[in-house]
């Protein structure tokens, strides 16, 4: 009996080999990569994006930003989870190991059953493992694409909220010298009152003036508090986290090109990617479903211990092999009969295909509408900017000379002066929100084309 258990699980072990050998083979893939081939580091359109900033400051932000996002970290796990699904799926499934003890054991003719001990291995059809693990990287690789466009998105969003900081510092700028020439005037106002010279009501008018401006400064830093928590929200930080001080561009002019930038973005943005790979990982899914129609199999082993014959025919004749155990081998078939299911399977994955292709065309139909309405919005800004700069300043700033003049001189009074300062402040606060828009603009469209502008011949 005990040599016959020695060539049992001998033969267990021959059943499982292939198994243990497998996943030797999988433990060792996973320190090369998911597909068994090493990767190489690719370079992120945010990364990109980064790396071409010249504002030193802003660089830190972004960089800060995109190492401690919580959305971002998260995505990131998803992705890495992910990566390890694809040695899961190619895997055979476990084997079965049963263990049958006969109470009352059948009598057979060597002797009575003991204990029978079993060995079942599930094989489905071998080209199932490949499609699974091709549909699992698949997933995967569109999983890191979303990390890369979320990285993008919010290099993005810092980029645009460092330039509402960087024009909220100049828009107090251009208050902080707006309200001291209020006060010399109204120190002039007064003096002017005291001798007769001027009226009561120009005092008074640049005192209100004066507390407008106070209050706007109030209001400014209110609305600098709620940009820096948004930005410290953004970059894991407390609300009060100190934020340098931002810097608004000079800019230089920019002429896109539809075609070529659209081009680049279908080639850069990661949306487009991920979009990709998840069109093939349904295409694959359609050829699994296919495949279920195909059988699965089993094979097995069986052991059964057998006791010698007790009874007195058995011990007076013993027949040939007395106490022999038993070694079988299983075989088992999967019958696809369910064709009703099947069929909902396919059609399923079909469906699933077809949505992710759609998802693809929304994706460029986004691209197609976020650049086009750039390029337009860009060019117009631009020529805002340039009549504010070169016209209008100028205009507001001879208009206060002129005006300064005339009120010493008599020929004007407080309210003409007050006038051509607020002129003069518009134009300034016009500028300067012309500048933070056109610095915002170009990072939009940057993002929307997955690059740097300055890799692609589109400025003059």
């Amino acid at each position: 009996m005990y040599r016959n258990l020695r060539i049992g699980l001998t033969a267990v072990l021959i059943t499982a080999a292939p198994v243990l050998g497998q996943q030797n083979q999988t433990e060792g893939s996973e320190a090369v990569g998911a597909d068994g081939s090493t990767t190489e580091l690719v370079v992120g359109p945010a990364d990109r994006i980064l790396q071409s900033l010249s504002d030193t400051e802003l660089r830190g932000l972004v960089s800060e930003t995109l190492a401690r996002n919580p959305g971002v970290a998260r995505a990131q796990a998803q992705a890495r989870a992910a990566d390890l699904r694809a040695p899961q799926v190619r895997a055979l499934p476990d084997p079965v190991a049963g263990v049958t003890a006969w109470l009352r054991g059948p009598e057979t003719r060597t002797g009575p059953q003991v204990l029978t001990l079993s060995w079942v291995q599930s094989l489905p059809w071998l080209s199932k493992f490949d499609l699974k693990e091709q549909a699992a990287l698949l997933e995967a690789s569109a999983l890191r694409s979303d990390v890369e466009a979320s990285r993008l998105a919010l290099s993005t969003a810092v980029r645009r909220l460092y330039y509402e900081l960087a024009f909220l510092g100049r828009y107090k700028e251009i208050t902080q010298d707006y309200l001291d020439h209020l006060r010399q005037h109204e120190e002039i106002s007064q003096s002017r009152y005291a001798t007769g010279m001027g009226a009561s009501q120009d005092v008074i008018k640049m005192q209100a003036e004066i507390t407008l401006a106070d209050n706007l400064l109030l209001d400014l830093d209110q609305r600098r508090i709620e940009l820096e928590a948004r930005v410290n929200d953004l970059r894991d930080r407390s609300a009060s986290s100190v934020i340098l001080p931002a810097v608004l561009p000079e800019g230089e002019e920019v002429v896109p090109d539809f075609s070529e930038l659209r081009e680049i973005a279908e080639q850069s943005r990661p949306e487009v990617t991920a979009a990709d790979a998840r069109i093939a990982a349904t295409e694959v899914r359609v050829k699994l479903a296919e495949k279920e129609y195909r059988p699965d199999f089993k094979v097995g082993l069986t052991y059964t211990f057998v006791d010698r014959r007790e009874d007195p025919a058995g011990i007076a004749n013993p027949p040939e092999g007395n106490g022999d155990d038993i070694l079988g081998i299983q075989g088992g078939v999967s019958v696809p009969i369910w064709r009703q299911k099947l069929k909902s399977g396919a059609d399923e994955a079909s469906e699933h295909e077809l949505a992710a292709r759609e998802a693809r065309r929304d994706v460029l139909a986004g691209i197609d509408t976020g650049i086009g309405d750039l390029i337009q919005r860009i060019p117009l800004t631009w020529q805002q900017l340039r009549l504010l700069q070169d016209i209008l300043i100028l205009q507001a700033e001879e208009s206060v000379l002129s005006a300064q003049a005339g009120y010493v001189s008599g020929a004007l009074n407080a309210l003409d002066l007050l006038d051509a300062e607020h002129v003069l402040f518009k134009a300034d606060t016009a500028i300067a929100r012309a500048q933070a828009d056109y610095a915002i603009r170009l990072a939009q469209l940057e993002g929307e084309v997955g690059g740097p502008l300055e890799q692609h011949p589109t400025t003059e």
